[in-house]
């Protein structure tokens, strides 16, 4: 394996376990949708304080006060809350819990943030962001974590999610790189969209991981030439399936990164 891919980035300890080293190349930004299953409602807010409520256990109800109060004329339901969740480890669950950790102290003590968290609320579960849409679709009263990409292929009705700011914004691109607009990248380009101000606030980059020393040339350049495929010609493809493009300057400073430190060597 010369490279790797991920929602939910290396930690220092991580990388510190790779004799080899590592470089984080940021190559996609995505939003995390909260998407639901209400005939007939299309228009659902989110809060931030429902959002932690509801996949904390705390708000079980469709008709809680809570989620009346964000939606006015809004008919909705007196029935259950069907959390869904992956059940399996995913960058895409680090990007929701580690938001609603950000926005939530109780979900933050009672959950918090990782790839795989303890869920306390025996939510339905689905393999992947289409399993966990499968579910949605396929249950009632249900609400999931799905990326857009996903939500939108599967034509599944999503939730405005409350900001910072406190509007109700949609998920979309426009809306999702607005969020990520306001992130500044490190030397090591990890960085996080715990809680952006504007924006579409459950947002996240995708990196790959290369490493610092290949065995041979061929390797570290072919790696080389996808980073800067990726960086440049390849980010044209990115809002076509529905992700957005990494600022251009933090794109050059990668491949610059890539192009610098990635050696032959053991």
């Amino acid at each position: 394996v010369d490279f790797g891919g991920s929602d939910a980035a290396m930690t220092d300890a991580q990388i510190a376990q790779v004799s080899r080293g590592v470089i984080l190349v940021p190559t996609a930004g995505g939003a995390v949708t909260l998407a639901y299953n209400l005939p007939g409602v299309t228009n659902l807010k989110i809060s931030r304080a429902v959002m932690g409520g509801i996949f904390s256990g705390q708000i079980t109800r469709w008709k809680d006060p809570k989620i009346v109060a964000d939606n006015a004329g809004v008919n909705l339901p007196d029935s259950p809350i069907k959390p869904v969740v992956r059940a399996d480890s995913s960058g895409t669950t680090f990007i929701f819990t580690n938001h609603v950790s950000a926005v939530d102290a109780y979900f933050k003590g009672r959950i918090g943030v990782g790839t795989a968290p303890n869920w306390t609320i025996n939510p339905i579960r689905g393999r992947g962001n289409s399993g966990v849409a499968a579910q949605v679709q396929r249950t009632s009263g249900a609400i999931g974590y799905v990326e857009l990409a996903t939500a939108k292929q599967a034509n599944l009705t999503m939730a405005s999610v409350q900001n910072k700011k406190g509007d109700f914004v949609a998920p979309t691109l426009e809306a999702t790189e607005t969020a990520l607009a306001s992130l500044t990248y490190p030397d090591n380009f990890r960085v996080f969209a715990n809680d952006p101000e504007e924006g579409y606030p459950i947002a996240g980059l995708t990196w790959i991981m290369v490493y610092k020393k290949y065995a041979t040339a061929e390797q570290a350049d072919g790696v080389k030439r996808l980073v800067q495929w990726m960086l440049t010609e390849g980010q044209k493809l990115n809002n076509e399936l529905d992700y957005t493009k990494v600022p251009e300057s933090i794109a050059q400073r990668a491949i610059q990164a890539v192009n610098s430190e990635v050696t032959v060597g053991q």
